[in-house]
């Protein structure tokens, strides 16, 4: 007989609406003995079934929610209904055919708490950041097979430390990874290290984004992208037209492999440049110089990991965007993102308003992007809507 998570009385109401978390400050008691990661039924006040869960003791989260229906078995043909229903998601929103790269499942979004799978060609790079999906790591592994000829596991997260886990990387299952793989996005080709590189080796979230930049690109004469990474938005910005492009970012690694994904689409180094250098430094050493911009991306790493970081996190979204609005060009684009879950939208919208008030910039906001549609917000967790982003114009200064 499965172990029991009793709730207090009247914490059971988000998971009534279907939310998938229930923090520790919400459990009255657990009857019965289960492992770490193992099932649970949680139960409310007065004993009534309300999901089947994993259970995580030494975790805020106490339990994270795998199925509401009390007579659906977490077991193997459990994962792979659940692998099977995201694939039809993604066949759909990308019109029968994945792309050669593309998130596979999304967590809590996909009914799979702590689970991202990233797809690149035949292969998938996996994160396994929860206690429950540790413990089904070998049904998970099955259910990925087939999908994917060969997985990695990239479950090098600090979430896995306050889960009780420790960090863990290599061979998933199948196939070994090559070294790099290339894919094609919007029309550009990319090549992703996925032992090495951040996340699962590529920001896949940003596909709409930058499919938005190389759009807005046209004509520009030069870009500076900021946080560059791997030159992802650089590349979408020569694509759609642009003559120039500045790509700033504190890793050498990662302005390496820029230059491959440059190399790669036939782009001549003098059209498009990388500097190794701290953004928030350089953006002043720029200010200093009287430099502009026809088009400027922000995408900075998290900033805020938790709500008590905003204050700070705040002041730093402030800081660059402020710096980025005083280097545009009258007439010049802005693409800035927040990827901190914590940094909510109209805190967000806010920072950029005082930012632009502060830079004397006329600015006008003409657009919101978010994450791609391989990345889903489902209605009943919207802590899975975490990208946001602010396209505008400035249209000189006030």
């Amino acid at each position: 007989m499965a172990a029991e998570l009793i709730l207090k009385e009247g914490r059971e109401k988000s998971l009534l609406r279907r939310h998938p978390w229930i923090f520790s400050g919400a459990v009255a008691e657990v009857r019965g003995d289960t492992d770490k990661g193992g099932e649970i039924v949680i139960r409310d006040a007065k004993r009534r079934f309300l999901a089947r869960g994993a259970f995580s003791p030494e975790s805020q989260l106490a339990a994270r929610v795998w199925t509401f229906q009390e007579n659906e078995a977490v077991d193997a043909s459990f994962f792979e209904r659940r692998f099977q229903r995201a694939f039809e998601l993604r066949k759909a929103v990308f019109g029968g055919t994945l792309p050669d790269a593309c998130r596979l499942i999304h967590a809590e979004s996909d009914g799979l708490p702590g689970v991202t799978v990233d797809l690149y060609g035949d292969y998938a790079v996996c994160q396994l950041s929860s206690a429950g999906a540790e413990f089904h790591r070998a049904e998970l592994t099955a259910a990925v097979l087939r999908y994917a000829k060969g997985a990695y596991e990239r479950s090098d997260l600090d979430s896995r430390i306050k889960e009780g886990l420790e960090p863990r990387t290599g061979p998933l299952g199948g196939e070994e990874l090559p070294e790099t793989i290339d894919f094609t996005e919007n029309g550009v080709r990319f090549r992703m290290n996925p032992r090495t590189g951040h996340k699962t080796g590529f920001y896949l979230d940003q596909r709409c984004s930058r499919r938005a930049v190389a759009e807005a690109a046209a004509g520009a004469r030069n870009v500076l992208n900021c946080f560059c990474y791997t030159g992802g938005f650089g590349l979408a910005a020569i694509h759609g037209g642009a003559e120039h492009v500045l790509n700033v970012d504190s890793s050498a690694a990662a302005l390496e492999l820029a230059q491959e994904n440059a190399g790669l689409n036939g782009i001549p180094p003098e059209r498009f440049e990388t500097q190794e250098a701290d953004v928030f430094q350089f953006l002043r050493q720029c200010r200093d110089r009287g430099k502009t911009f026809d088009l400027i991306v922000l995408d900075p790493p998290k900033f805020a990991e938790t709500a008590a970081r905003l204050p700070k996190a705040a002041r730093a979204y402030k800081d660059i965007n402020l710096l980025a609005l005083k280097l545009l060009s009258p007439g010049g684009k802005l693409f800035t993102f927040s990827c901190s879950g914590a940094m909510e939208e109209p805190l967000f919208d806010k920072v950029i308003d005082s930012a632009a008030c502060d830079a004397d910039a006329d600015f006008r906001i003409t657009g919101r992007l978010s994450q791609g549609p391989d990345h889903p917000v489902a209605a009943n967790f919207p802590e899975s809507r975490y990208l946001k982003g602010i396209a505008g114009i400035k249209l000189g200064t006030l």
